[in-house]
């Protein structure tokens, strides 16, 4: 968190301080598809960190169990460290890396398959909650995309259940789908591709229009903004890819978002970074 808003004048041995605007505080959130934190560690995932200096980090598929990672890495950087692995080794799993110190944490979405394979994490903060996802990929075929829309029907109903009780809140993750033909590169030729399938996009429609806002596409209407690209065919080099990454909040934060974007200048995983900033 950073305070703005205080100018710090010496002369002779007194200090003079002006106030040349009134305090805010802002808190940059990321979200990140890690596809693996030690793979992203070895590959300078810690500079990223310190070069970016988000107060929160949300991290989707870890693929660690919490023992196997080290945590005094990013505890040196003044994170608390959050995680929730798979219960299957090496897949899948989410984490939150946070310099402010939640009040409560919640593993899971009340589902036992979701929940075994470490999809969601919760930490909840005086005046709001953030969440890491990982949505479930329906690339494999038949049955896992019927799972992906379990987990879309059971997830929204969850977070209805949230804000009944008129909870902010902040939704990042690999949520898997693109949205709009503005987020992929090759609408047409993907039409009948799992993650941009037409009951997806309505999902997206239907998430976007109860309450939640796409921080990235509030600010930003520019193409060819991107968070995945495939390893197969120089995707990321020649910029072929998805934007499936979101940062979503509710629409309560709406007046409060002054910032945000993609972090696609590091190369940590086949996703990068994206990033909103809010007024406090």
């Amino acid at each position: 968190m950073i305070i703005h808003g205080l100018f710090f004048w010496r002369i002779d041995s007194i200090q003079i301080i002006i106030l040349i605007s009134p305090f805010i505080a802002t808190m940059k959130v990321i979200s990140y598809n890690v596809n693996g934190i030690r793979s992203a560690l070895s590959k300078g995932f810690l500079t990223f960190l310190q070069e970016e200096n988000p107060d929160i980090v949300c991290l989707q598929e870890i693929k660690a169990n919490e023992a196997d990672i080290d945590q005094s890495l990013f505890e040196a950087l003044g994170y608390h460290c959050y995680w929730f692995s798979a219960q299957k080794k090496g897949y899948s799993g989410v984490g939150i890396l946070s310099k402010l110190k939640p009040v409560s944490v919640s593993k899971g979405i009340q589902h036992e398959l979701f929940d075994y394979e470490g999809r969601v994490l919760t930490l909840q903060f005086d005046s709001f909650s953030v969440m890491s996802c990982y949505f479930p990929s329906g690339t494999t075929g038949d049955i896992r995309q019927e799972i992906k829309y379990q987990f879309l029907d059971h997830f929204y109903n969850y977070i209805n259940a949230i804000e009944q009780h008129k909870e902010a809140l902040i939704v990042c993750g690999d949520y898997n789908i693109c949205h709009r033909e503005i987020d992929i590169h090759d609408p047409i030729g993907n039409k009948n591709s799992s993650g941009f399938l037409p009951e997806e996009r309505a999902w997206m429609d239907k998430w976007f229009s109860n309450g939640m806002i796409d921080t990235f596409r509030y600010l930003n209407q520019i193409p060819d903004q991107y968070t995945w690209w495939s390893f197969r065919t120089a995707a990321r080099s020649r910029n072929k890819g998805w934007r499936i990454d979101y940062i979503s909040s509710s629409r309560s934060f709406e007046k409060q978002l002054v910032a945000s974007g993609i972090l696609n200048n590091y190369v940590h995983s086949d996703h990068c970074g994206s990033f909103a900033t809010f007024n406090l």
